[in-house]
């Protein structure tokens, strides 16, 4: 598959080069390798990581996953990914692709991953289905994202940048959005989730309104989950 050659969908090669090194400088001042460790814990199987980004996830997947398949659409990012890829201790196919269009079979995975990407894809709703599309019945998705919180007043600020320079300059991103409403209105089954700032400590930016949790594609009635 990572040898397919398609059309870039996403090109944001500023925002590409500065997500690549302050992606990385996150990993311990934010504590995101932390909140990778817990977001990727305890899969198995085969698994898709919608929005790879640059690869930071893929060191932390355990050794009881047969298989990443992890899309991205942006060039720049592509590539430090397949860099991560080769380093990382489990099977890793970085695939060129977007979110609303998956270049996968359906039912084909056993996990789904997003790790802050919902707050970027074009079409959410479209997204979700095609995640819902791909993922097995009875599969779980991982998510970790940011979006709409805080009081009135920083909502305010929220859509305000979202209605403005916000997703210029960060590729698309768009503040307010709600993951686990998202998530719950495509017909996923929620499981546990935490809210949580990033950075705990510290300034409370509009990006820092997170959470981390999971979802299941519910089985169809009647079957019992194995």
């Amino acid at each position: 598959m990572g040898s397919r050659s398609v059309r870039d969908t996403v090109r944001h090669p500023v925002f590409a080069r500065y997500y690549a090194r302050a992606s990385v400088a996150a990993e311990t001042r934010l504590g995101m390798a932390g909140i990778r460790r817990r977001l990727l814990s305890g899969l198995s199987g085969r698994v898709i990581e919608i929005g790879a980004g640059n690869g930071l996830n893929f060191a932390h997947y355990p050794g009881t996953v047969a298989e990443v398949v992890a899309i991205e659409p942006e060039r720049l990012l592509r590539r430090r990914a397949v860099e991560a890829a080769r380093r990382a201790g489990v099977p890793v196919d970085v695939v060129p692709g977007c979110a609303e269009a998956l270049p996968v079979e359906s039912e084909a995975f056993d996990a789904v991953v997003f790790s802050l990407v919902l707050c970027s894809v074009r079409d959410l709703p479209r997204a979700l289905a095609e995640a819902r599309r791909v993922l097995r019945p009875g599969g779980e998705v991982r998510f970790f994202e940011h979006g709409r919180g805080g009081g009135r007043a920083m909502v305010l600020v929220q859509r305000a940048l979202d209605r403005t320079v916000w997703p210029l300059l960060a590729g698309g991103c768009r503040l307010s959005r709600e993951p686990v409403a998202a998530l719950r209105d495509a017909g996923f089954a929620l499981g546990p989730c935490r809210r949580m700032l990033v950075p705990e400590k510290g300034p409370v930016l509009p990006t820092s309104y997170c959470v981390l949790g999971t979802a299941r594609r519910p089985l169809p009635a009647g079957r019992e989950r194995p």
